[in-house]
């Protein structure tokens, strides 16, 4: 369970009202018309003894109810968002350019309407994402070997100034201060859910961090006082390895990872990881649980700290520690990714028990 299951009347007040919170949490299916639907379906609503609400797709398709083809309740969510998907498509075909409300206007779409829509989606906005894209652009042109002016121009940033300020930003340095004899290679992999940052060597995967997350820069100074300042741009084969093994579970073909890690963190904090790599996709465990296993049922809190330390994401899987009440709790790439790979992997669990 992610969350405390709420009760009939809730959930069907929660399908009359469209509420949005509960989008990929909850499914109804109406057995007047055999089909299931996400409680936000624009469709009209059914009587409340028609009624039954499950909280995955496998369920509703065990119950023999088909998806409906208004809210496609069997993709993701933003998929089916008509605001959404056509400007991640414009996106994707020009990564490298300034996007602003001006041209959201062009396309017919209204600037608050796109910025709730993808806050609810992503987390951000469309045009923090898009210049997010715009500095994924610079990285790679770095990683290739590229200067930093080239890199700058690539990543459609006008002056010097703001794109080292914008770079920092994200990684704690500026792009001229990377090493160019690296004993660790920083690089970008991609994900449905935003893109990370990988830093290997030749044989180890030190750190895989979602781009936007907070804690990153302090987590990359680190790393760059383990290196002893020579951390670098590149790619090396565990690089590649990680993302092909990334496409397979968000493929949904391969929910486990075979890239070498590099674990840096107390002995305690290491012991706290190597239990999370031992929970199956598609189960939660929650803190407590966690310390438990660990011989440790006192010490909770340092379970809960040593779990927002990971500096492995998804790899190492900190998103399947839930509340004690099975709860949804922080997750340092944001919440509503923590709910997109738990809803991913009850797919590898529904496939397993199936």
């Amino acid at each position: 369970m992610l969350m405390i299951r709420p009760s009939f009347d809730t959930l069907y007040e929660a399908l009359l009202a469209r509420d949005a919170s509960y989008d990929g949490r909850m499914f109804v299916c109406v057995s007047s018309t055999g089909i299931f639907c996400r409680l936000t379906c624009p469709a009209r609503k059914p009587k409340p003894e028609n009624c039954a609400f499950h909280e995955t797709v496998a369920e509703c398709i065990d119950g023999g109810f088909r998806p409906c083809k208004r809210c496609r309740p069997t993709t993701p969510e933003a998929s089916a968002d008509p605001v959404v998907k056509p400007l991640i498509e414009a996106l994707e075909k020009r990564p490298g350019y300034r996007w602003g409300e001006p041209d959201l206007k062009r396309m017919g779409l209204n600037p608050s309407t796109v910025r709730r829509a993808f806050k609810r989606h992503f987390g951000m906005t469309f045009l923090e994402m898009a210049r997010q894209r715009r500095l994924q652009e610079g990285f790679s042109t770095l990683s290739g070997g590229g200067k930093v002016i080239e890199a700058q121009i690539t990543a459609g940033f006008s002056s010097p100034s703001a794109f080292r300020e914008a770079f920092a930003g994200l990684l704690g340095q500026a792009p001229g201060t990377f090493s160019r004899e690296p004993l660790l290679h920083a690089d970008w992999v991609a994900s449905p859910l935003g893109p990370l940052v990988a830093v290997t060597d030749s044989s180890q995967l030190h750190l895989l961090e979602f781009l936007d997350r907070k804690a990153l820069p302090a987590e990359f100074r680190k790393l760059q006082a383990h290196a002893g300042g020579r951390v670098g741009f590149g790619r090396t084969e565990v690089t590649d390895q990680i993302q092909e093994e990334l496409d397979r579970f968000f493929a949904g073909s391969s929910g486990t990872f075979e890239t070498r890690l590099a674990l840096h963190g107390s002995a305690f904090t290491r012991d706290v990881w190597r239990e999370l790599l031992k929970i199956p996709a598609g189960e939660t465990r929650s803190y407590s649980e966690l310390a438990g296993t660990l011989g440790r049922p006192e010490a909770v809190r340092a379970v809960a700290r040593a779990n927002g330390a990971n500096q492995l994401a998804v790899v190492v899987p900190c998103h399947r520690v839930v509340g004690a009440d099975g709860s949804l709790t922080g997750y340092g790439g944001g919440l509503w990714r923590k709910q997109r790979l738990i809803e991913l992997e009850q797919g590898y669990r529904a496939r397993a028990t199936g």
